[in-house]
C-alpha cells in the first residue's frame, strides 16, 4: 500500500469516527447505540463499494421518488423494506425461537383495524372472488394446552390479487376476525389464496425490474392471532406446491408456514353442510402455538 493509499484510508476512517462521536453525548443509550452503528455501518458500505457522488445521488433521487408516492393509503417504504429483506430480518430477530411456537414472518401493507367478526365457521369472503377454501385448527401454548379465547385477524387477497383496500368502492372483503372457543379450536370459510405481485409501479417496482427481481408474492393467508399472557403473532400460510415459494418477493416463506391445501370434489360434503356443487373447494388445517409473553425482566436482560 502506497503512502498515498494510507493517507486516504487514514483520512476516511477519521471522518467516520469523528460522525460516530457526534452522538457519544445523546442521553439515550439506546438510541445512541443505533445512531452509531448506523454510522458505522453505513461509511463501511460507502467505503467497500467506492460510491461516486452520482450514484450517491441516484440514491436520493430514489428514496425522494419512494416519499412521494407514499400516501395514506400506499407506503412505499414498507415495499421497500419488504423486498430488501429488512421487514423479515426485524421480525427474525424480534420472535425468538421457543419451543414448537408457529414461526412468524411479514406483516405486509393491507390489514385493516375493526374488521368486521364471524363466528366460527362463517364466511369472511364478504363476496371476493375465489375458490371457497375451508380453513380450521386450534390454537394452543407451547405445552399444547388450547387458548380459549384467542383473537384471530385474517385477511387475503381475492382470486385476481387484489386486497379490498385496493379496490375504490370501500368494500370489505375477504377479511375478518374471529375468536377460538373452549377447546381452542376456529374453522372458518375463506379463498383457497392465489400468487399477486406487490404494487410494482412506482419506484420499488422500477428497482426490482432493473435488477431482474420479480414483484410476484407467493399465494399466502394472513393470520394475526393475540391472547392475554402470549406474544402476538404475526404470519401466513402458504400454498404446498405453489412455484414461488423460493423466490417470494418480500422473503416470507418459511418452511414451517407451508400447508395442504386439498383441492376437494364438487360433490364432496364440506363440513358444516354448506352447498358448494356449482364448484371444487378446498380445505386447509393450521395449528397454531403461541410463546408465552416475556416479562420486563427477560427484556431488559436481553
Amino acid at each position: 500500500m502506497t503512502a498515498s493509499d494510507l493517507e486516504q484510508t487514514r483520512r476516511e476512517q477519521e471522518l467516520t469516527e469523528r460522525v460516530v462521536a457526534s452522538f457519544a453525548e445523546c442521553p439515550d443509550p439506546r438510541l445512541r447505540l443505533i445512531m452509531q452503528s448506523l454510522t458505522r455501518h453505513l461509511h463501511a458500505f460507502l467505503r467497500d463499494v467506492r460510491l461516486t457522488e452520482e450514484e450517491w445521488q441516484t440514491a436520493i433521487d430514489f428514496v425522494t421518488a419512494v416519499g412521494h408516492i407514499t400516501d395514506d393509503r400506499r407506503q412505499e417504504f414498507i415495499l421497500l423494506s419488504d423486498v430488501l429483506g429488512a421487514s423479515m430480518q426485524t421480525v427474525t430477530v424480534n420472535n425468538e425461537a421457543c419451543g414448537d411456537a408457529t414461526e412468524a414472518t411479514v406483516f405486509g401493507p393491507f390489514f385493516v383495524e375493526d374488521a368486521p367478526e364471524v363466528a366460527i365457521g362463517e364466511d369472511i369472503s364478504g363476496g371476493a372472488a375465489g375458490e371457497p377454501c375451508w380453513v380450521e385448527g386450534t390454537v394452543a401454548d407451547t405445552d399444547g394446552n388450547p387458548v380459549p379465547g384467542a383473537r384471530i385477524e385474517v385477511w387475503e387477497a381475492d382470486e385476481d390479487g387484489f386486497y379490498d383496500v385496493q379496490y375504490d368502492d370501500k368494500r370489505v372483503a375477504a377479511r375478518a376476525h374471529l375468536f377460538t372457543n373452549a377447546q381452542g379450536r376456529y374453522a372458518f370459510w375463506g379463498l383457497r389464496p392465489t400468487p399477486y405481485p406487490i404494487p410494482h409501479d412506482g419506484p420499488v417496482g422500477r428497482m426490482l425490474d432493473k435488477v431482474g427481481r420479480s414483484p410476484m408474492r407467493a399465494s399466502h393467508l394472513h393470520f394475526m392471532v393475540s391472547a392475554e399472557g402470549y406474544r402476538k403473532l404475526v404470519t401466513h400460510i402458504f400454498v404446498r406446491g405453489d412455484e414461488l415459494l423460493d423466490s417470494d418477493t418480500v422473503f416470507g416463506v418459511r418452511p414451517s408456514l407451508v400447508k395442504d391445501f386439498a383441492t376437494q370434489a364438487p360433490n364432496a360434503p364440506t363440513p358444516d353442510g354448506r352447498d358448494v356443487s356449482n364448484g371444487a373447494w378446498s380445505r386447509v388445517r393450521f395449528d397454531i402455538r403461541l410463546a408465552p409473553q416475556r416479562t420486563e425482566f427477560e427484556i431488559a436482560d436481553q
